[in-house]
């Protein structure tokens, strides 16, 4: 037969089972079946496998399985193949290469490193880290969300006091977890770290009665405007916006006074030449430049500084202003108390910002006059439905409106009067209109232009943009622990949560990529790992990863699971 023929032949053959019946009895067969060359189908026997009712699976399931192991396949049982439930994968399997890409595993472990401790610590600290950035739960709420995911090294039979077990040997350890953090993070910190920019954020806390050092206290929030139990959260970051360090407050500190202790541990722990700190006008006050100043030059190192103008110290400024001629760029410099003062100016903010006060004083003027005419008109002897007005009820709804828009310096009313007046103090809207629109900077910086001040001094608000992920992705509030302790080791696990999503972030954007961490996190969870069971052989697998994926792997500089 020519080559060509025994290939079609080939081609048009093809093997399988049949059962045939002679005296009575059913065979099973395994034959071959082709067409010849003219076309006709040829049957031939292959081998005769035994009467039908003598077959078992016993005797057929060896040559089933070795068919299937040639061709790669299952092997063939008796038993019903049984999956587990599918388990989260991709997210917890990324952050877990991220994890130890940084050093984190091996910097916990030093510092966690005890022979009395029989708990696997930085695998439990890990799995709190994790969870707050894919399902932030409480730690009851982690023990479920373990049950749901696929955790790389993670131990079995965790409880609710192992994950608080955990969070007390991080905090009894805290300098030596701190320190070895550190040591991961200074690698990924510019050489110099000449700018780092420092801010403070307000946490609700929930809990009753008291406890010892108690650091749930009474204070400005700065979410809700008004009074709230609460502690307070400082993050030191550098101008890429990679976390440094952080630092845990009583909820009513005075901000001012945290300054000081922050810069003496930023300066121990990273080799800083020279320092500019960048901190908002609630931070740093006049009165502690000198101090700041003394501390950075123990090391041999100068501080410098760039800080918003305090909000009270407005009215010294008020003569500076009214001279003041800004650029092309809107930018004018002066100095005050000694040092350069950078004011930069919006005309567009300072025309919005003007008209909505004007507005908000027409509101209450109407007001006022609306009141009047009621007045007006009981003492000409109409007697309208309601409430009989006066006076005194008048000055008392008026002073309240006022007091509640936050307009007491522009609008007064005669208290000494015998009947309802109120006057609008135009000199003090002239002297507000003065600061519409502008920022005002102080900064004892010699060699950076104001254009340079400004831009590093609106780098702050990345810290900002940092506590907004520490509130909703990571969900840091509010907080139901009660022990000082336990209260930093929650703030310990968010801060290394928000060290992760910078990380994220920042190599998602040095490659190009326009997703969040938060979106890279979802799109990567929907990785799954599989178990199925058959017979007595286990088998695991990874659904199959989309481009889009695959793609994030790459930018994230992160291995593929397999």
């Amino acid at each position: 037969m020519r080559l060509s023929h025994w290939l079609l032949a080939m081609y048009r053959s093809s093997m399988y089972t049949r059962i045939t019946e002679s005296g009575g009895r059913r065979y099973l067969q395994l034959v071959e079946g082709h067409r010849d060359e003219t076309g006709k189908v040829r049957i031939k026997v292959v081998a005769n496998l035994g009467r039908l009712d003598k077959l078992s699976p016993t005797k057929l399931d060896p040559l089933i399985n070795g068919l299937n192991r040639a061709v790669g396949r299952l092997e063939n049982t008796a038993s019903d193949i049984t999956y587990d439930s599918a388990l989260g994968f991709g997210d917890v399997f990324a952050l877990h290469e991220l994890w130890k890409d940084l050093g984190f595993d091996r910097a916990l472990k030093r510092a966690l490193r005890s022979g009395r401790r029989e708990i696997d610590a930085e695998a439990l600290v890990r799995a709190m880290v994790f969870n707050r950035l894919c399902a932030p739960d409480s730690k009851l709420g982690v023990l479920r969300w373990l049950e749901t995911v696929a955790m790389p090294a993670m131990p079995e039979g965790i409880t609710h006091q192992h994950l608080l077990r955990a969070m007390d040997a991080l905090l009894g350890q805290v300098d030596a977890v701190e320190m070895e953090l550190a040591k991961q993070i200074r690698p990924l910190v510019d050489r110099n770290l000449t700018v780092v920019f420092y801010d403070l954020t307000t946490v609700r806390i929930h809990g009753e009665g008291e406890v010892e050092k108690d650091i749930r206290a009474y204070g400005m929030n700065k979410e809700t405007g008004g009074i709230a139990r609460q502690f307070v959260m400082g993050v030191v970051q550098t101008a890429e916006g990679l976390p440094l360090m952080h630092t845990v407050h009583p909820g009513n500190v005075a901000e001012t006074k945290t300054l000081q202790a922050m810069l003496s541990r930023v300066l121990q722990r990273f080799p800083i030449e020279r320092v500019i700190l960048v901190a908002d006008r609630g931070l740093l006050s006049l009165d502690n430049i000198d101090a700041l100043t003394s501390l950075a030059k123990e090391g041999g190192r100068t501080l410098e500084f760039i800080l918003a103008v305090p909000a009270r110290r407005y009215s010294e400024l008020v003569e500076t202003f009214r001279t003041l001629a800004f650029g092309a760029e809107g930018l004018a410099e002066t100095t005050f108390a000694g040092h350069r003062l950078i004011v930069a100016h919006d005309p567009l903010r300072a025309a919005e910002q003007g008209e909505a006060r004007r507005a908000r004083i027409a509101e209450l003027d109407a007001m006022a006059e609306k009141m009047v005419g009621k007045l007006n008109a009981q003492d000409e002897g109409a007697t309208p439905q309601g409430r009989r007005a006066s006076d005194r009820g008048a000055y008392s709804r008026f002073t309240r409106a006022v007091a509640e828009a936050e307009m007491t310096r522009f609008l007064k009313a005669d208290l000494t009067a015998d009947r309802f007046s109120w006057s609008v103090e135009e000199e003090a809207v002239a002297e507000a209109e003065l600061f519409d629109g502008k920022l005002a900077l102080i900064t004892n910086t010699t060699d950076i232009s104001p254009a340079e001040a400004v831009a590093r001094y609106k780098g702050l608000a990345d810290i900002e943009r940092g506590f907004r992920v520490l509130k909703s992705d990571i969900e840091i509030a509010p907080v139901h622990h009660r022990l000082p302790d336990r209260i930093r080791a929650h703030a310990l696990i968010c801060f290394l949560a928000l060290t992760l999503y910078r990380v994220m972030r920042m190599r998602l954007k040095a490659k190009g990529h326009s997703a969040s961490p938060k979106a890279a996190l979802n799109l990567l969870g929907r990785i799954q790992k599989h178990t199925a069971h058959a017979g007595t052989r286990t088998l695991q697998g990874v659904s199959r990863t989309t481009p889009e994926q695959l793609e994030l792997f790459d930018a994230l500089s992160l291995p593929k699971p397999v």
